[in-house]
């Protein structure tokens, strides 16, 4: 039964994994073969039997995700209906989240629309011009009728990055939008039944009295997040603290949580009931410890919202309850086999979340240390053995999916499960239960002493190993190096087990050749993140927009790419100019990582700090036989009359290739540099000035440059309407091969081989949800 777990799962990976979904008569032929193995294969050879029906449930695997993929898939928002006025009437479903503007984001269940419009929608309600029209509360189970745009699920696509529109997919949200202010929006409804309504109206509630009894208490956001599973009050400081120290997992209701309410209230049943010898005759006091714990676990589920990581949680702890409530005396692997098979049946996307992997990751590895031993070891040593091993094995795993690991987790993790988990959850759970503010007060104390310690551990220069993205085998020859090592003493070499896994330390990406360099246009949205590596050296050209909210391209894009790309030191950043679609990451990249000078353009002196240089035509650098050199503005001293026109225009050349980054330049500067110098703008490749508006990429730039390809650095359905029909059709009839970010992710263009080929990130690393 294991193994053909296993082969399920595969098989749920392979469909995930593909570029596209099998036809309906591929999906209906794999139902019947599926269907027709165990009888075709009755009276074939024990092994041959055996290898039909593993590749039987690979197959089943794989058409159960697809046949899911298909019916998801199939609740989708017209292209027609994108970016236009809509009038929908739903309710709002979950808790919804307050904004720092005053607005809110919540998910709206679709009851009436006049047109065809998914059933489930994520949608924004911001406070454009001050709070007027923008409800003062909003509760779960309120029926409105709103105005809305909607657009498709879409997110960023870039090496290293996270799949926004996979998020989506998994959720049910088959559509993102926002409410169109002073358009008659009305709530209809102050509560629609339903059960999940009635719940998350409870939960609303509870994180209300929570809000009031703390007041501004800076840990209030924990403490809610530990009673009903709403992470949104955490501070974004203190998500970093988690991130640095690898306890972001205590803050989250998953299995630690749901295990410890289904312990203490089980171990309550069982010991009334044995108070009552009769009731024991009747049945067993561990039947009744089973299930009245996995009431309590289901119940906090509930509280908890029923969101992804409860859901795996109480699946895994329903499964080993009924075992042990039905006298069966299970395996431990085998009830963790059984669990992953009911996640992956009831969620196929579980896969692409790294939730599912640690999840059931962190218990393997406890099953594989405790388990099978015939003394059991206890207490303190027993506890630290298998802190050992999941920081061990865990490792490759947490690399291979955030690209980083706290090397102070064990530390943390032993001061941060006993106190959440024996002090700090039960006091938040008893507060939920009694009307004791007390109790409150005394978990939020609690807290701020636990968090002041992690501070202290996650302010530590070494807490936290950043690493490349690694190649798959690495990460397998990792894992199974951590499993050689905890295997029980007298196996052979056991020790010999961590050499498999030094290649993870030692593994760096490949880099260009001498003379040669790589440029890769991220795609940030609205706005623009340039990346070039030669063989020794790294520079980035403008660092994204922010997003509000504490947010930017630097921290969400920018970082995550270069370290996925193995840099650890920037030696030059270039700010071309002040825009804030071109500067808005820069704080964050600072932060992030060494930047060896910081050049600046017109009005952007102010972000990057008083040792920025401004630049100036002739500067420049000679890196690794590549040579990068300023050719606007002539003169740094003199203000350009808009801001745009003193971008820093640098140019990129090497025996392979040139190509040419202008900032936001317009017509005036092109022409200008067009007629200063023969072939000065000459180029392979062209990142399309202004993200291509109309005010920009003139004939005289689109001439003098020659190139064969040209980069439009856009945001999907953006309100400007980049790139401009005009000015894709001027390169297109030039020669010129136009890319654009916002439906092919990143573009590589690699200048190496006496020529440059680019490509897309999206076409090198398609997924079948991909502009569905």
């Amino acid at each position: 039964m294991r193994s053909a777990i296993i082969a399920f799962l595969f098989g749920v990976l392979a469909l995930q994994g593909s570029s596209s979904l099998p036809s309906h008569q591929q999906l209906v032929f794999t139902t019947i073969l599926v269907c027709a193995t165990p009888l075709g294969c009755l009276r074939l050879p024990a092994r041959l039997r055996f290898v039909c029906l593993l590749c039987a449930a690979a197959l089943a695997g794989y058409g159960w995700s697809a046949w899911r993929a298909e019916w998801r898939l199939a609740d989708t928002l017209p292209m027609s209906a994108e970016a236009r006025d809509l009038r929908i009437t739903g309710h709002v479903e979950g808790l919804p989240t307050p904004l720092s503007d005053g607005g809110w984001r919540f998910t709206f269940k679709v009851e009436t629309a006049d047109a065809v419009v998914p059933a489930r929608i994520q949608l924004g309600w911001y406070a454009y011009r001050g709070k007027e029209g923008v409800p003062a509360e909003l509760r779960p189970g309120e029926r409105w009728q709103l105005t809305v745009r909607l657009k498709r699920p879409h997110g960023l696509s870039n090496p290293g990055g996270f799949d926004y529109a996979a998020w989506l997919l998994q959720r049910g949200i088959r559509a993102t939008g926002y409410v169109r202010q002073d358009a008659g929006n009305r709530r209809i409804d102050d509560f629609v039944p339903g059960f999940m309504t009635v719940v998350h109206r409870a939960r609303d509630s509870l994180r209300r009295e929570f809000a009031a009894t703390l007041g501004d208490g800076a840990w209030s956001g924990i403490l809610i997040a530990l009673a009903i599973g709403d992470q949104r009050a955490i501070e974004q400081s203190q998500w970093e603290t988690f991130r640095r120290t690898a306890t972001g997992h205590l803050v989250a209701i998953s299995g630690l949580h749901v295990s410890l309410v289904a312990l203490a209230f089980g171990g309550l049943a069982g010991w009334l009931w044995r108070c009552v010898p009769r009731l024991v005759v009747c049945v067993p006091a561990r039947t009744v410890a089973v299930l009245c714990g996995l009431a309590a676990a289901a119940g906090y589920a509930l509280l908890a919202g029923l969101g992804l990581p409860t859901q795996r949680a109480l699946i895994m702890l329903t499964v080993a309850a009924l075992a042990i409530a039905g006298g069966r005396q299970a395996e431990p692997t085998r009830i963790l086999a059984l669990a992953v098979l009911c996640v992956l049946v009831a969620d196929p996307w579980a896969v692409l979340s790294p939730g599912f992997w640690l999840s059931f990751g962190a218990v393997t590895v406890i099953v594989l240390v405790a388990a099978g031993r015939l003394v059991p070891e206890r207490g303190l040593r027993a506890a630290v053995r298998v802190q050992v091993a999941i920081t061990l094995l865990l490792a490759p795993l947490l690399w291979a999916l955030f690209g980083a690991f706290s090397l102070v987790s064990p530390l943390a993790n032993a001061l941060a499960i006993p106190l959440v988990s024996f002090v700090i959850a039960p006091l938040v759970l008893l507060a939920v239960l009694l009307p004791w503010s007390w109790l409150l007060h005394a978990a939020h104390a609690v807290t701020g002493w636990l968090m002041l310690c992690l501070d202290a551990l996650a302010g530590m220069s070494f807490a936290l190993w950043h690493g490349p993205q690694l190649p798959l085998v690495l990460i397998l020859c990792g894992l199974a190096g951590g499993v050689w090592t905890l295997m029980p003493r007298g196996t052979p070499a056991r020790y010999a087990g961590v050499m498999a896994m030094l290649p993870l330390l030692l593994w760096s990406p490949p880099r260009p050749p001498e003379g040669a360099f790589v440029l890769t246009v991220l795609d940030v949205g609205q706005g623009l993140a340039v990346h070039v590596q030669t063989a020794r050296h790294d520079v980035l050209y403008d660092a994204g927009p922010s997003f509000g909210g504490g947010q930017d391209a630097g921290g969400r894009v920018v970082l995550p790419y270069l370290r996925a790309q193995g840099v650890r030191r920037l030696h030059a950043l270039v700010l071309s100019h002040g825009d804030s679609d071109h500067v808005g990451g820069a704080r964050s990249v600072l932060a992030g990582l060494p930047v060896g000078s910081v050049w600046v353009g017109a009005e952007a002196e102010g972000v990057a700090g008083t040792f920025s240089r401004r630049c100036a035509a002739g500067d420049g650098w000679q890196l690794d036989g590549v040579e990068l050199r300023f050719i606007h503005p002539a003169d740094a001293s003199i203000a350009p009359a808009r801001r745009n026109e003193g971008s820093c225009v640098l140019r990129v050349m090497s025996e392979h290739g040139v190509a040419l980054l202008p900032g936001d330049v317009g017509h005036p500067v092109e022409h200008r540099l067009a007629a200063a110098e023969p072939g000065l703008l000459a180029a392979d490749l062209v990142v399309a000035p202004h993200h291509g508006s109309r005010s920009s990429s003139s004939s005289a730039l689109v001439e003098a440059s020659g190139a064969a390809h040209v980069v439009h650095a856009v945001g999907n359905l953006n309100r400007h309407r980049h790139p401009h029909p005009e000015v894709w059709a001027r390169w297109q009839a030039a020669g010129a091969r136009n890319w654009r970010t916002d439906a092919q992710g990143a573009v590589v263009a690699r200048f190496e081989g006496g020529g440059v080929r680019v490509g897309a990130w999206r076409e090198q690393a398609p997924r079948y949800w991909h502009g569905r």
